[in-house]
């Protein structure tokens, strides 16, 4: 409201004055304006009553602030004149800055209360007082930038917040110095100087806090004095303490902490807390760089993790073409280490940006690569995969399908002809050509359906659909019938038989056995072209039932005694055309003993050249 004097002697010395006499309340809002102040500053009294006056530059609020608040926390009986006096700068309607000297005063009803503040406004030029004022503002400033630009040149938090606080005691030379953050409904006190060591990461209460009482009142400084704050998280370790001052400091628009100095000596005036004001905006600056630089990091180290534990091999090219960054998987699949690769160019050629193509490299290892361009900062990234696996199923599927097409043709053609030569010339064939015609069309239907029932068993291994029945069977029965079936079916092979007379039952499932051993035998008949003996023997070892197939036939080469149990897979390039098949029979056996929870592996025969095939399944509990 509108300061009432009605005192007309008093009225007409404000009135008269030669000095601008500005008086504002609580809010700041004008409640004087004498025409000295409308000659200084060239807005008009009706102008300014009831407004905040647009006077103060931004870079002197923290100033002005601390003037009042210094003011506010002034008692009686202290020993001064309950005025401060500064040298200054303030604006002009015109927009020009002029020099002033400020005699600030609190305002009081009769009963002591505050109702405001009121400054007398002088104009200087060439004042000494002003001069030195000034210059000793200027070595302040200057020195204060030098401590932001230290402050911001730091990147560690932990040091950003101990140089803070050095920082403020030299500056305001004060007594000790903490900065606290905000978590939450708490106080943790994060850096100090002055005060015990021991005290650092100390908590307190927020809201009974002097930080909280700041946080209520919508400003950024706090001056109190008097009583210490024994609640205030640690101000009772520095002995003698009569002054606390603290500001805020924000953190994306959000307050983050608060920085205290701390006065057991001699007492802060304005200047002191314009600089605290500053040093906490400044140490929100410094915090929010090193926040962000530390989640820089802690982004960049995920990144890093993510792409060094990736299965694709990954490469970063910079703008001219050179590698500078390289994960583990990169040198896993190209064998290139990571020393070599950086500071290098990309060892295959990179597809177009957007673009994949597939690649041979030396080794023999095929790469589906794929490349992206960053455009911010004109990298390349390029994504490479070991697909040697899917292009090794690819050329088998092909193979397997020009195979099988062979394999169904070659029957099939002998099938329509005999059956096209009886239905023509019927009756022109004697009765034992009759019967040797309708004996091939059997024989090639009986292999067709062999073929079938291979591709039938063959999908459902693939899509994991092999039906067995886990039950006890005599294993011994099993293998005595499919050898029996195989004695008379050539007369090239000799097959020996060689059980445990103690064979126990085996737990799995009979037919599934069954099929395998019939392809085993037929396997080690088909790859003995000569002839020779097939020996199979069952025994018990341990929990274990072991069946072993052996033949003299040509041997399985170096290296593929694994890869035989794959799809579409025989052991010599040449063997599809030697011996024919598509090469799913021991794929087969393969999915169909581990369905019973048993293994299947092949091995050089011991004596002279042929295979070792070794079924392990289990024995009855």
């Amino acid at each position: 409201m509108q300061l009432q004097v009605h005192d007309p002697i008093a009225r007409a010395v404000i009135e008269c004055a030669a000095d601008a006499i500005v008086a504002v309340d609580h809010e700041h809002r004008v409640t004087v304006w004498n025409p000295a102040a409308e000659r200084m500053f060239g807005w008009t009294a009706a102008e300014m009553m009831g407004r905040v006056p647009p006077i103060v530059p931004d870079e002197l609020t923290a100033e002005h602030n601390a003037v009042q608040e210094r003011l506010l926390t002034r008692r009686a009986g202290e020993g001064d004149t309950g005025r401060i006096s500064i040298a200054t700068r303030r604006f002009c309607r015109n927009g020009t800055l002029i020099d002033v000297r400020i005699d600030t005063s609190l305002l009081r009803d009769a009963h002591g209360d505050p109702l405001g503040w009121v400054g007398v406004y002088h104009p200087v030029e060439e004042d000494e007082v002003a001069q030195h004022h000034m210059a000793e503002r200027a070595r302040l400033v200057r020195r204060l930038n030098d401590i932001v630009a230290d402050l911001n040149a730091e990147l560690d938090l932990a040091v950003v917040l101990d140089r803070i606080t050095a920082a403020l005691i030299e500056l305001t030379g004060a007594d000790a110095a903490g900065f606290v953050r905000i978590e939450g409904e708490r106080l943790r006190l994060v850096s100090l100087t002055g005060l015990p060591e021991r005290m650092r990461g100390a908590t307190a209460d927020l809201r009974s806090s002097l930080v909280g009482e700041l946080l209520r009142t919508g400003k950024t400084v706090k001056l109190a004095g008097g009583e210490r704050r024994l609640g205030d998280l640690i101000w009772s370790e520095l002995p003698g303490l009569h002054t606390i001052t603290l500001g805020l400091s924000y953190l994306q628009n959000r307050p983050y902490g608060a920085l205290y100095a701390l006065f057991s000596g001699r007492r802060p005036g304005h200047t002191e807390l314009e600089l605290l004001e500053l040093l906490a905006g400044h140490a929100g600056v410094a915090v929010g760089n090193a926040v962000a630089f530390a989640e820089a990091v802690r982004q960049r180290a995920h990144e890093r993790a993510v792409i060094d534990a990736s299965a694709d091999g990954i490469a970063v090219l910079d703008r001219d073409g050179l590698v500078c960054q390289w994960n583990p998987a990169a040198t896993r699949l190209t064998g290139v280490p990571t020393e070599q690769a950086l500071g290098g160019p990309l060892p295959f050629d990179a597809p177009a940006p957007g673009s994949i193509r597939t690649l041979r490299l030396p080794s023999g290892v095929w790469l589906e690569v794929l490349a992206a361009e960053v455009a911010e900062t004109d990298e390349l990234v390029v994504d490479f995969r070991d697909v040697s696996e899917a292009k090794a199923l690819e050329e088998a599927k092909d193979l397997f399908l020009a195979t099988t097409s062979h394999e169904l043709r070659t029957p099939i053609t002998v099938v329509r002809g005999f059956a096209s030569t009886l239905v023509n010339r019927w009756d022109e064939l004697p009765d034992p050509d009759r019967r040797a015609a309708v004996a091939t069309i059997a024989d090639r239907a009986e292999s067709l359906a062999r073929l079938v029932e291979h591709l039938l068993l063959g999908s459902r291994a693939g899509a994991d659909e092999l039906a067995v029945t886990i039950d006890a069977f005599d294993l011994a029965h099993v293998i005595t019938g499919v050898v029996a079936g195989f004695r008379s079916l050539s007369p090239l092979h000799r097959v020996e038989l060689e059980l445990d007379p103690e064979l126990p039952s085996c737990q799995g499932d009979a037919l599934a056995t069954d099929i395998v051993l019939g392809q085993l035998l037929e396997n080690a008949f088909k790859y003995s072209p000569d002839g020779g003996v097939v020996r199979v023997r069952a025994r018990a070892e341990g929990r274990n039932l072991i069946v072993t197939v052996t033949d003299e036939g040509i041997g399985i080469a170096p290296g593929d005694h694994e890869r035989i149990f794959e799809r579409f897979v025989q052991g010599e390039a040449g063997d599809r055309r030697r011996f024919g098949g598509i090469g799913l029979g021991l794929y087969i056996v393969k999915r169909l003993t581990e369905a019973q929870h048993g293994t299947i592996t092949a091995h050089p025969a011991t004596h002279g050249p042929g295979t070792c095939m070794r079924l392990t399944l289990n024995r009855t509990p």
